[in-house]
């Protein structure tokens, strides 16, 4: 089982989005059981909150189920669990190779980098465009299901 952490500032907002579209795109494409996701925080703003009314009202807009989901914070012991940890802008991902320490920052990744367009998500907390936000999140699981692809590790 190939596992990836989504980590975004609080938890709330981009990161259960991400978990969430990645896992439903998994789902519908036959791989829900060669891949498992979830979603962390980097600060302890949030923690125990549910997903942003904005993150649940967009996803239901789009079909899209939310993972069942409370905010937790990021840990050095997801750098062990963890194949793939995947930052929403360069603020996270500063954080996250602070957290797993030098031994597992190698397994940090901004999240558009699986893009053909690498760029940081802006944080629809301060934004408030969740609508955005949903579409640079749904280009880049279709980048890092792409890149799954091309590792073998989906089909």
């Amino acid at each position: 089982m190939f596992r990836i952490l989504f980590v975004c500032h609080g938890n709330i907002c981009r990161s259960p989005m991400a978990e969430s579209v990645m896992a439903h795109l998994l789902l519908k494409t036959g791989n829900g059981g060669r891949v498992e996701v979830g979603s962390a925080a980097a600060h302890t703003d949030e923690i125990g909150s549910p997903p942003h009314r904005g993150t649940r009202e967009i996803l239901e807009r789009k079909g899209v189920p939310l993972v069942p989901h409370r905010a937790r914070l990021m840990t050095a012991e997801d750098g062990e669990k963890y194949d793939l940890l995947i930052g929403m802008d360069k603020w996270n991902v500063s954080d996250m190779k602070r957290i797993v320490g030098e031994k597992n920052a190698g397994k940090v990744r901004l999240f558009l980098e699986f893009s053909s367009r690498p760029r940081p998500i802006a944080d629809p907390w301060y934004t408030g465009n969740f609508d955005e936000t949903y579409r640079d999140i749904s280009e880049g699981c279709d980048g890092l299901f792409a890149f799954l692809k091309d590792q073998g590790i989906v089909t």
